[in-house]
């Protein structure tokens, strides 16, 4: 695996951000590892379709480092039980391959059957139990996390990822209220959740596409939240958005663009996902998008506070060997990992103060320049809020969730911290 190869060309990498939380505009770290990791799926304790140790250990023998299983308003705690029927009904016409494939990985003896009324069924296995099976010290870390899967007016649904979380979050569920307004009250009940909680915890709004459920309006006026998907696997999301919507990236400068020249609020940081349901062959699939964070250990204190101070990034299948921004000369020098046959484009996108919100065209999410190659770099104009990077491979994506999908790499709006 490429990620694989390269992690230990991150050892005592230095990298100079300006995206952090602290008093200070530029940050010098070092940290020992990058580590990558999805922050979205889903297993049978929810709507996935198989258990959440083989998930796991897809991820883990894929050259995953960590994995949040966040299934809908639930941790994977306490017994839960699931018939054979049901396992059936998910695996569409794959029949009764889910139990099938994990007595061949874990063992006849692995399963625990349980026969309730006239109906066979197993015994989920808990995250603590996966942890016992799975994880690994250094390695591979199974961080807990949960889906808060909440709906305002008209049903629209308005779901939040929480990560590092120890306790349960309850939906919100008002048809009175927008989705706006729903997404603006479920993080605030995280951040009385994490104010309560001796390790810190993290949300990111997920896929605001989804039925067309938030816009970027929306996430800008949410300033609770600092963190949303700009890619997310699933094929049903509507990642590129419509004729009448802005696609993921987009949505990403608008709200940004907001954030900044009007609130005077710190920008929104974005993830890649898979939102994985389905294992079998089936078109909700993982693999498809994940963030490499550069953690001080793999923990999910420490994974935590690293994304909180920015030193992460979201990848479809570019993997970058270094990120640097100068604060002073407001340079962006990015190095990418090389692939023989392959080649890059970087585009390097930001807003100027000059931008016109009532023109037809506006100048949010300007790309500033467009650069070839596996070393590149960007001076910021000295009138933009922020600066960031979208690099795009030549190569197409191996599992796409929309047509002609291609490999990228998603940095962080770096330069706005005045």
């Amino acid at each position: 695996m490429i990620h694989s190869q390269f992690l230990r060309k991150f050892f005592l990498l230095i990298v100079v951000i300006t995206v952090g939380w602290g008093e200070s505009n530029a940050e010098d770290f070092d940290t020992q590892s990058w580590f990558k990791g999805n922050t979205h799926t889903h297993s049978l304790w929810s709507d996935g379709n198989d258990f959440p140790e083989m998930i796991f250990d897809w991820y883990r023998a894929h050259g995953y480092q960590f994995v949040a299983m966040s299934d809908h308003n639930l941790l994977q705690v306490g017994e839960s039980w699931i018939s054979v029927d049901d396992i059936k009904k998910r695996q569409r016409a794959v029949g009764h391959d889910a139990i099938y494939k994990c007595e061949a990985r874990f063992g006849k003896d692995w399963i625990q059957w349980e026969t309730k009324g006239e109906k066979s069924g197993v015994v989920l296995k808990t995250l603590a139990q996966c942890r016992a099976a799975l994880e690994q010290a250094g390695e591979f870390y199974l961080l807990p996390a949960e889906e808060i899967s909440n709906s305002a007016v008209d049903k629209k649904p308005v779901h939040i990822n929480v990560l590092n979380v120890g306790e349960v979050i309850a939906p919100i569920h008002d048809a009175a209220l927008s989705t706006r307004e729903v997404a603006r009250a479920s993080l605030r009940l995280v951040s009385e959740t994490g104010r309560a909680s001796s390790q810190p915890i993290l949300a990111h709004v997920n896929h605001p596409n989804f039925q067309w459920s938030l816009t970027a309006e929306d996430l800008a006026d949410v300033a609770e939240g600092d963190f949303f998907e700009v890619y997310n696997g699933h094929p049903g999301i509507n990642h590129l958005g419509n004729a009448d919507s802005p696609g993921d990236e987009a949505i990403w400068d608008i709200a940004n663009t907001i954030r900044l020249a009007e609130m005077q609020a710190a920008p929104l940081m974005g993830f890649a996902t898979d939102d994985s349901h389905t294992y079998h062959g089936e078109d909700v699939s993982p693999g498809r998008g994940w963030i490499m964070v550069g953690a001080e250990e793999l923990s999910g204190d420490s994974l935590i506070q690293a994304i909180k101070a920015g030193r992460f990034y979201a990848s479809s299948g570019v993997t970058l060997d270094a990120i640097r921004f100068d604060e002073k000369s407001r340079k962006l020098t990015i190095q990418i990992a090389p692939v023989e046959g392959v080649t890059f484009t970087t585009r390097f996108i930001g807003t100027r103060s000059t931008y016109d919100a009532t023109a037809e065209i506006t100048g949010i999410g300007e790309v500033f320049a467009t650069s070839e190659g596996v070393a590149v770099e960007f001076v910021m104009p000295a009138d933009a809020y922020y600066l960031r990077a979208t690099v795009t491979s030549s190569r197409a994506h191996p599992n796409p969730s929309f047509p002609e999908q291609k490999e990228q790499a998603w940095m962080q709006p770096v330069g706005w911290r005045k």
